[in-house]
């Protein structure tokens, strides 16, 4: 493996993937948060917590422009995290990856990785615009999304050695992964929040939000497929005889 080669690829897929998530997310997200900020707003003034002046909205208006303005800069960084832990999975994994072509493996395992430590925890706990939950509960939210993300990501790596080590009826692995996570599915404590939020809202941000985060695997499979297809950091460079 030509390391410092695999690292430039893998930074740059990462990277790559991120600003496009985050360029993304700029455009069909933030409009949605806007709304979502706009009713909290609307709840602080009714509370009294705040009064609707035009020092709260200079002050709200540059916090938001300075949020937006890091938009990309957020998603590259954080495509970048995601994007080191894919290189090194697809460069452990390549050889047993279907596909006849560095694209295909590395989109099988960018839409294996999507499902298990992304879609599937989605579909437990989807993503709300600011306005739904009880910032009390952020913490536990977050606690029990992760642990739903760690169970579901180690569970595949444990029924995918199950499934190497099946030499016929090698779907046994697949129903085996599919049971267990539909008992964790259950098993796990549901959203404690609930939602007051106009419903089209919080619909149309969770849609959004899955939308941009499955283009950004996309996007990382296709990018990184390409460079390893192109540059081959995993083949050495024999000396001359």
């Amino acid at each position: 493996m030509k390391t410092f080669l695999f690292i430039i690829i893998v930074i740059f897929s990462g990277a790559a993937a991120g600003l496009i998530h985050g360029g993304v997310n700029l455009v069909f997200v933030e409009p949605l948060l806007d709304q979502a900020i706009g009713i909290e707003n609307q709840h602080l003034f009714a509370s009294g917590e705040e009064k609707d002046t035009p020092e709260f909205w200079i002050k709200y208006d540059g916090y938001r422009t300075w949020q937006k303005s890091g938009q990309a800069l957020a998603g590259g960084i954080l495509g970048i995290s995601i994007g080191a832990l894919f290189g090194i999975v697809f460069a452990l994994s390549r050889n047993s990856l279907p596909g006849k072509t560095d694209m295909k493996k590395a989109l099988v395992l960018a839409g294996v990785m999507w499902l298990t430590i992304y879609f599937i925890p989605f579909l437990k706990y989807p993503a709300n615009p600011p306005t739904v939950g009880d910032p009390e509960t952020i913490v536990l939210r977050g606690i029990l999304y992760l642990i739903f993300i760690a169970i579901s990501g180690f569970a595949a790596i444990g029924f995918y050695k199950l499934y190497q080590k099946l030499k016929t009826k090698k779907f046994i692995a697949v129903v085996g992964y599919a049971a267990f996570i539909g008992i964790v599915f259950v098993a796990m404590p549901e959203n404690p929040d609930k939602i007051t939020a106009p419903m089209d809202l919080v619909n149309n941000f969770r849609i959004m939000s899955a939308f941009t985060v499955s283009l950004y695997w996309l996007s990382l499979g296709i990018i990184l497929g390409s460079l390893w297809h192109h540059y081959k950091p995993d083949k050495e460079i024999l000396p001359f005889n």
